[in-house]
């Protein structure tokens, strides 16, 4: 009998398990409201140009490469699948679709960029 280690899903508590470079996210916030830097609201009707959003990763398939579960990532919010797991939406990206990965902070320290 051969054993085998559970695969990160099984650890998220998510009873799916993703396949390939499929990767399932949690968006970050209410996508319809967004703050400024000073506090203001922006309602969803406000004109901008074309905005990334941030997620966190809760599963990954077996073939995604440079994310790891729990890493907040960038993506283009209109190219998205929606699937809704044990009363939760989530979004299904695949790997190539991120443009960006959050890195951890540490000490503070930095370049003043904020993410």
């Amino acid at each position: 009998m051969r054993v085998t280690a559970p695969a990160p899903d099984a650890r998220a508590g998510l009873p799916i398990r993703m396949l390939n470079d499929r990767l399932l996210v949690s968006v970050d916030g209410d996508p319809a409201e967004r703050r400024s830097s000073a506090g203001i609201v922006i309602p969803a009707t406000a004109a901008v140009g074309k905005r990334l959003a941030w997620a966190s990763v809760v599963a990954v398939g077996q073939h995604v490469r440079q994310v790891e579960l729990g890493d907040r990532v960038l993506f283009d919010p209109e190219d998205r699948a929606e699937v809704e797991l044990a009363g939760a939406t989530y979004l299904l990206l695949r790997e190539k679709d991120v443009h960006a990965v959050a890195t951890d902070r540490g000490s503070g320290e930095g370049t003043g960029l904020y993410l």
